[in-house]
């Protein structure tokens, strides 16, 4: 069978939208990773299109991460998918589900789109961590040596996926291409984490990098911005409406006092065309999508 998709990012997160609405079958991690490995449909995170579980939504999401292994939650897949039924029905209100929640999505225009990404979880069995904390704005996991670590002292936070938010003077001297794989499987997280270090740099505006889990260093997580916005709240470093600087580009984060987080940013299409779902991947362009921008 054939299936629609579009290449997509939002602020740089690589993003391949996958329609399977018209699918008898659902698609499998083995194919997930084949569409990953071909460089006209890479990503960061497949967002799968299935068809409405819950009466009163546009669709549900399968969100897939590149090797392969299943999310919870992706801000900037959200608005990419967003924008796309936005693009085929003309809503501006669109309501979408996942396997974490509903999530209510707002698309003004290509560059502001607002995804309310739903209540943090700060509890330790709820993010998960395989032991209790009290506190989960300043856990005890350092690395580094002992008396030196290069990190330490994480705040952790549930936002569809496990996050743990390092706070540092300086991102960019932070290796986090090799700190972060290790971090992610640490035996603190039995379903691994996404690891962020955060340099706070006024009460409005974070500078923020990311190891995503699943998915290796990205230039953007929506998921993880917003972790780290509340993070920055809950102790203090920020108000509760600030701008997430990733490489990718500028999310504004507003923890809004229904405790529910509003994030707002771009997403851009780069071409479309079909897959073909058999015993073999094959991806066809539309040759006139090239390059195209919403």
């Amino acid at each position: 069978m054939n299936a629609p998709f579009a290449k997509m990012n939002g602020i740089g997160n690589r993003i391949t939208v996958l329609d399977m609405r018209g699918a008898e079958t659902r698609l499998n991690a083995d194919q997930a990773r084949a569409i990953a490995a071909d460089p006209l449909t890479e990503f960061d995170q497949l967002m799968v299109i299935e068809p409405p579980r819950t009466a009163g939504t546009d669709a549900f999401m399968t969100i897939f991460n590149t090797d392969g292994s299943l999310s919870g939650a992706c801000g900037n897949g959200t608005r990419c998918v967003a924008l796309v039924l936005n693009r085929e029905n003309g809503h501006e209100a669109i309501k979408l589900e996942t396997s974490a929640g509903l999530l209510d999505v707002r698309v003004r225009d290509a560059v502001n789109i607002t995804v309310d990404m739903g209540e943090p979880r700060f509890g330790w069995a709820e993010i998960p961590l395989s032991r209790p904390f009290e506190d989960t704005t300043a856990i005890d996991l350092s690395f580094g040596p002992v008396d030196a670590p290069i990190l330490s002292r994480p705040a952790v936070a549930n936002i569809g996926n496990p996050h743990a938010i390092y706070w540092v003077d300086d991102v960019a001297a932070i290796d986090l291409g090799r700190i972060g794989p290790i971090l992610e499987r640490d035996p603190m997280f039995p379903e691994r984490a996404n690891i962020s270090i955060a340099e706070v740099t006024s009460a409005s505006a974070i500078t923020l990098r990311v190891w995503e889990r699943g998915a290796g260093l990205t230039l953007a997580c929506g998921s993880a911005a917003c972790a780290t916005a509340v993070s920055a709240a809950r102790l203090g470093k920020t108000g509760r409406i600030v701008d997430v600087r990733l490489p990718g580009g500028v999310l504004n984060i507003e923890w809004r006092p229904d405790n529910h987080i509003w994030m707002t940013g771009a997403a851009e299409f780069e071409h479309e065309g079909v897959i073909g779902l058999g015993n073999e991947i094959r991806i066809e362009v539309a040759p006139d999508t090239v390059a195209r921008r919403a």
